[in-house]
């Protein structure tokens, strides 16, 4: 994979963004199946909060709800530069996997099953469907698998090779805009504010952090960054993450029968395990997600100056479609609905970052989970409020580099 790092900068003390002065554009990066009906009321800026969180995702609006939830008596605001779920968590393709892309982590726990609690306890109804996940690979590769289950595999594609279920693993899948929408109405029921279409200019943390907005200063005890691959400078991940535009399309819904055909008819995700890259899932009205390609960042590093309707990346999505068509018979004649992209970012080691800001111990920085965001981002983001609270230490793992704090 190609390295295409942001640079670093600061000045006086403020962490200084570039990317986030504007709302996100979205339509360059085409229109996903997900529905998000929630709209919080529109709120003017306060003076000051206990904690703000910087994004509207599945991280901050899991801490949001999480921290009102264990501390009542916290004030806490939501500050989302476009709407909630305008970034990877509204662009997600709705794969949930355990662990982490790096593994089980030391004192990660069950991902999964903490997700599944945390999703419960505040009400949150997102279609969260756990059959498991095939491990898929082709030819020598799937012939060799040690995992190799021992029924015949219910998948038989052709895909560089002969395309066939080589292992079984925890997973499933979750409605993308249920989930952003669910969420969104927790962290409201429970005395969050949400703040859409407000943009952070800069944050100056000593002596008190201090968010600037177009519209006015916000002063908070705590600040946690729960943002996209767009605000790396603000995180301080810029230069210590790659930020990445990765794509999914979804075909028309299929009838049972074809599901059949398919090998599709137990409904379980599926991603390959050796290269080229794919990935998929079923969704309630029977049409097919599949995913594969990563974009790199144009030499500005703003991922919202990419179009994927134009040049390069209009020629990858043809290309998956193409792969896909020629996958099974049944997707032949394949009719896309939708295709987009969504933002993604990777550490090195692929662990998430999750530490207190290298700048102040007052703040918190949540991100770069490598494709496995669905579930871990609301897991993390109810780690991330018991943290701020002190209920709970930070993981070492996710230390950000060479500054260790926590």
């Amino acid at each position: 994979m190609a390295t295409a790092f942001l640079c670093n900068r600061k000045v006086s003390g403020f962490a200084v963004l570039n990317f986030m002065s504007s709302p996100v554009m979205h339509d360059r990066w085409g229109v996903p199946p997900w529905k998000i009906d929630f709209d919080p009321p529109k709120l003017s800026l306060p003076d000051s909060v206990d904690i703000a969180i910087v994004g509207g995702g599945f991280s901050g609006l899991s801490a949001a709800a999480w921290l009102r939830l264990i501390s009542p008596q916290t004030s806490v605001g939501v500050f989302e530069a476009s709407h909630i779920g305008a970034g990877a968590s509204g662009r997600t393709g709705g794969l949930a996997l355990a662990e982490s892309a790096a593994g089980d982590l030391p004192g990660l726990g069950d991902v999964l099953a903490g997700t599944m609690r945390i999703l419960q306890e505040l009400k949150v109804d997102c279609d969260l469907q756990l059959p498991g996940a095939w491990e898929i690979a082709r030819g020598d590769t799937a012939n060799q698998s040690l995992n190799a289950p021992p029924r015949r595999s219910p998948i038989d594609w052709h895909d560089s090779g002969a395309l066939r279920v080589v292992s079984e693993v925890p997973g499933g899948t979750i409605d993308a805009g249920k989930m952003v929408s669910g969420l969104g109405r927790a962290a409201r029921r429970l005395g969050a504010k949400i703040f859409e279409h407000q943009p952070v200019n800069k944050i100056e943390w000593n002596p008190q952090p201090t968010l600037q907005f177009t519209g006015g200063n916000v002063r908070a005890k705590k600040v946690l960054i729960a943002t996209s691959a767009l605000s790396m400078e603000l995180s301080d991940l810029a230069g210590r993450a790659q930020p990445r535009l990765t794509l999914a399309l979804s075909t028309a819904p299929l009838s049972e029968g074809e599901l059949s055909q398919l090998g599709l008819a137990e409904r379980k995700p599926f991603y390959t395990v050796d290269l080229p890259y794919l990935w998929g899932r079923l969704c309630s009205d029977n049409s097919l997600i599949f995913g594969a390609g990563l974009v790199n960042p144009p030499a500005s590093g703003d991922l919202r100056e990419i179009d994927i309707d134009v040049q390069d990346v209009s020629r990858m999505f043809a290309s998956l479609e193409l792969r896909v068509r020629g996958l099974h018979a049944v997707l032949a004649a394949a009719r896309f609905t939708h295709r987009w992209a969504g933002p993604i970012s990777f550490r090195e080691g692929w662990s998430p970052a999750f530490a207190h800001h290298p700048t102040s111990a007052d703040g918190f920085v949540l991100g770069a989970y490598a494709g496995h965001g669905v579930v871990l981002s609301v897991y993390l983001g109810a780690w991330a409020a018991e943290a701020i609270v002190g209920r709970r230490q930070l993981p070492e793992w996710g230390w950000i580099d060479p500054v260790r704090k926590g």
